[in-house]
């Protein structure tokens, strides 16, 4: 119970702090942006460091950074897919979906982490 309570707290503080950032910052969508992804995964980070050690917390970091990219090709192969060839989103979003798990799974064994 204690390591939920953890969790909420850390990461509660973590999003309030990025949420204020991307307040101070120009253009304001940036708000969003900062508000999720990187303070989710720095909560998630600092758990996995402090409950498994410093080689666990690496391994989830690299996992996050190919799962990063992988989600910048999917999301420009969505545009592409969009924009050029007129397809609705929903057909856009499943055919990209396989490119994604290529790239996430590709970096993941190119890099040598754990799948």
């Amino acid at each position: 119970m204690t390591e939920y309570v953890i969790r909420f707290l850390l990461g509660g503080a973590v999003v309030s702090a990025f949420a204020m950032l991307g307040d101070v910052l120009r253009p304001k969508s940036f708000a969003g942006l900062f508000g999720a992804a990187p303070s989710v995964a720095l909560a998630t980070l600092g758990i996995a460091l402090y409950q498994h050690g410093v080689n666990y917390a690496a391994l989830q970091a690299q996992a996050m950074i190919a799962g990063a990219i992988a989600l910048a090709v999917y999301s420009v192969v969505v545009c592409h897919l969009l924009v050029r060839t007129k397809l609705r989103a929903l057909t856009a979003t499943l055919l990209s979906l396989v490119i994604w798990l290529i790239a996430a799974f590709g970096l993941l064994s190119f890099t040598g982490g754990q799948t």
